[in-house]
């Protein structure tokens, strides 16, 4: 990572964390922090770096908002994290953007399956597991969305049952980072 990059990591870092407050209390990235972190991340790369980091910010916006879609549209998550990743791949681009997502993902996973573990109901969590499957598999016959997040992120025990996406972008930068920095 060059001297001059350190500013879109450390720029997307905050949001982040912003974004990550806000998706732990409330359940929410709000729209005042994910769409102007798209548009300043696409402005900053297209006066900084030209057309060239342009196009790779536009990959990277692309990117993030590409892959958290269908998940979205099954009602898997809310739409606010695909716009927080959207504009995390803004400032990021897209080879980086790919590599959040990847460590994102895995840390999803694992807090997931901390979360069956202590909630004790792996054969209800296994349902659903075979419910998103089964909408994955159906998804160009029948595309109804059911959304299944916003039932569950109300009531006393729903920090057991629904895993906050945005939460886990930050550890994703960082992982990243380290990524980048280790092994490039």
């Amino acid at each position: 990572m060059s001297e001059q990059s350190w500013l879109p990591v450390a720029f997307v870092l905050f949001a982040a964390f912003i974004g990550a407050a806000t998706d732990v209390w409330k359940f929410r990235v709000y729209n005042v922090l994910t769409l102007p972190l798209v548009a300043t991340g696409l402005l900053y790369h297209g006066i900084f770096g030209g057309a060239e980091g342009l196009s790779t910010s536009f990959l990277g916006m692309l990117f993030g908002f590409g892959v958290l879609i269908v998940p979205y549209l099954l009602g898997l998550m809310g739409a606010g994290d695909v716009k927080l990743l959207a504009g995390v791949g803004a400032w990021l681009g897209y080879p980086m953007t790919l590599v959040v997502f990847t460590v994102t993902a895995l840390v999803t996973g694992v807090y997931a399956a901390i979360l069956i573990v202590i909630r004790g109901k792996i054969s209800e969590s296994w349902a659903t597991i075979k419910v998103i499957f089964y909408r994955f598999l159906l998804m160009g016959k029948h595309f109804g969305k059911e959304d299944l997040v916003e039932p569950l992120s109300v009531g006393a025990d729903r920090r057991l049952r629904v895993i906050p996406f945005g939460a886990m972008i930050p550890l994703g930068i960082s992982g990243a980072l380290v990524w980048f920095r280790c092994f490039t």
